[in-house]
């Protein structure tokens, strides 16, 4: 059996990753740990095999005053939890980054593969790459490091963008048809990937996505269509789109294209378990939707 300990108490990840692995009592003990006060510092690692650090700020901020607390939570915070724990014997360290560390301004028209450099382009996206270098040094053959860089999660409760997108496919009787691609990960395949890398005792640099790209105009037609409704796609909108994609920070976060290289994301076992039309309907139906309507793909 491995000890686990997940930092960030009652965090989104935190909290799906736990019951994950919870169901199987015999492979995983499961303890959480909040880092919100320096108390955290008196407990003793010494008893964990594994810590996945997810503790952080998840949003991104343009307000200049909130920039120290950035790099306080996400790089100091994570660099000392890592020390600590190679200190007092840990045998790996999982850190939760984030695929903003490559900025929205992508090369190659979106797409990230194995030549792409991190270039953060507001400072949640500084303090995360800042915090993955101050952790990969500790990697060595008593500590493994192993380091995500996921694309937008999300699933039952989650926060960010998915939700929005989720109310206005409810309510909007058309939606622009616009080209584009987009990497997500839904939660259960994200925690079933960070399961895999605690059995498997990893270590390095990780890509996890779904295994289908996602088209925005697609999902908001397939959660319309899971609560019964109809959602016109429609191109008129699609000159104004090209000129506001790479000019607006909005519009290019809702119809531009950033997406992983799938060979990045290739892992020996098999970790997408769910695939995108499951993960909508799932979504929906834990979002306390009773309308949801089942459909076999097309």
């Amino acid at each position: 059996m491995k000890k686990v300990l997940i930092t960030g108490k009652n965090s989104y990840v935190g909290n799906s990753l736990g019951k994950w692995l919870q169901q199987y009592p015999e492979k995983y003990q499961v303890d959480y740990i909040s880092l919100r006060d320096q108390s955290w510092d008196k407990k003793s690692f010494l008893s964990y095999d594994v810590i996945v650090h997810v503790a952080g700020i998840a949003h991104v901020s343009t307000d200049p005053k909130m920039e120290e607390k950035y790099y306080k939570v996400n790089r100091d915070l994570t660099i000392e939890v890592a020390e600590k724990a190679k200190t007092e014997g840990v045998k790996q360290f999982i850190f939760l980054s984030s695929i903003i560390v490559y900025g929205e301004n992508i090369d190659n028209d979106g797409m990230i593969d194995k030549n792409t450099k991190p270039n953060p382009s507001n400072f949640y996206g500084k303090s995360k790459l800042e915090a993955e270098k101050g952790i990969e040094s500790l990697n060595d053959s008593t500590l493994k490091v192993a380091i995500l860089r996921p694309p937008m999660i999300y699933g039952k409760e989650s926060k960010g963008n998915y939700p929005k997108l989720a109310k206005a496919a409810k309510v909007l009787p058309i939606f622009p048809d616009f080209e584009n691609q987009r990497s997500m990960l839904h939660i259960d395949n994200l925690c079933e990937f960070i399961k895999l890398l605690i059995d498997n005792e990893e270590k390095g640099l990780y890509f996890p996505q779904n295994d289908e790209y996602v088209k925005t105009s697609e999902m908001v037609k397939i959660i319309a269509e899971m609560h019964g409704k109809k959602v016109k796609l429609v191109k008129f909108f699609n000159p104004l789109l090209y000129m506001l994609r790479n000019r607006v920070g909005i519009v290019n976060k809702v119809f531009g294209n950033l997406f992983y290289d799938r060979n990045m994301s290739f892992y020996k076992e098999k970790y997408q378990i769910k695939d995108f039309r499951e993960t909508i309907r799932i979504t929906e139906m834990e979002n306390g939707s009773s309308d949801i309507t089942v459909k076999k793909n097309e």
